[in-house]
């Protein structure tokens, strides 16, 4: 289990700049679900007939480097700051999470 650590996720999800927003979470492990939450409502928007929509990894990386951008300030407790991570760190995470999920 990851330690909270506030993390604010930035998001630009078209190129319209506009489109900006932030989401901020307890924890890491909070941050990726919600990544995770967004893309789930957007394949339930895109197929609203289907109850019960699976995808894989794959999908769900095709998503995120779809977006315009997307990165993370993950709270440091050690240097009183955030962090940035980028959109491959994001990625990552995601996997690990995941990975925890399915174990």
């Amino acid at each position: 289990m990851d330690v909270p650590k506030h993390t604010i996720v930035l998001m630009q999800p078209s190129q319209n700049r506009a489109s900006r927003t932030f989401m901020d979470y307890e924890s890491v492990s909070q941050a990726i679900d919600g990544i995770c939450g967004l893309y789930e409502r957007k394949l339930k928007e895109l197929n609203p007939a289907i109850l019960n929509i699976t995808y894989d990894v794959s999908d769900l990386y095709n998503f995120i480097d779809g977006l315009t951008d997307l990165s993370a300030l993950v709270y440091s407790p050690n240097a009183q700051a955030y962090v940035p991570y980028d959109r491959e760190w994001i990625k990552q995470r995601t996997f690990q999470h995941l990975k925890r999920m399915a174990g």
